[in-house]
């Protein structure tokens, strides 16, 4: 009877175990309110690194442009894309980042952007690579394209992530630096801001508590 007793209660005592590594295990799922805490990445860059680049890297390519006091009329960009020249993969953030970038040049009230739908399509058919809208004649080129489609644009927008890493045995920083770059297909002028952000990756205790 004592022996049943005990193996009843073992079997109850595991099961409970069980349930309890089993769900230590499994993933769940919080909705993060306006002003929670968001999550650092610890491998690689996140929303921490790639909000403020882009708002600041943003913020400075107006400011430069409003310097030159180019006129108050709104203007037409070809946002053309991300080029992604860091250390690491992009993945869903390529995407996640032109769309930053677009959004918050078109919500400025100084430019309206063509639509990506129709930037893709064009560069397409003209077989483009962003590296040969350097050139004048295929900036025209896309410029036709466009215009056939009832999309005329006056400015090129280009950006470009790059990174520099600085490994300290097992520990390692990051910087990260978001580059846009705004040409006058009209003209050839153009306007470059950027903005870097540094980020610690720590494997050591030592470095772990001096970058709390």
């Amino acid at each position: 009877m004592k022996r049943f007793v005990f193996w009843v209660l073992f079997c109850a005592a595991f099961s409970v175990s069980a349930s309890f590594l089993t769900g230590c295990k499994s993933q769940t799922g919080t909705v993060l309110r306006p002003g929670s805490k968001q999550l650092v990445g610890s491998h690689k860059a996140g929303q921490e690194v790639f909000k403020p680049l882009v708002e600041e890297s943003v913020a400075r390519l107006l400011g430069a442009e409003e310097e030159r006091g180019t006129g108050p009329a709104p203007k037409k960009i070809c946002f053309v894309g991300v080029e992604n020249y860091s250390a690491e993969e992009l993945a869903d953030f390529k995407e996640q980042l032109y769309e930053m970038i677009e959004t918050s040049v078109s919500s400025s009230g100084k430019y309206v952007s063509v639509s990506r739908r129709f930037v893709d399509a064009a560069l397409r058919q003209e077989r483009f690579r962003m590296d040969d809208l350097f050139i004048p004649e295929n900036q025209r080129k896309l410029q036709a394209a466009l215009e056939k489609d009832g999309q005329p644009f006056e400015y090129l927008l280009f950006a470009k992530l790059t990174s520099g890493t600085t490994v300290d045995n097992k520990d390692k920083q990051r910087d990260y630096r978001l580059t846009l770059e705004l040409i006058n297909i009209n003209d050839g002028t153009s306007i470059k801001e950027g903005c870097d952000l540094s980020k610690a990756y720590n494997v050591s205790l030592g470095a772990k508590m001096r970058n709390r």
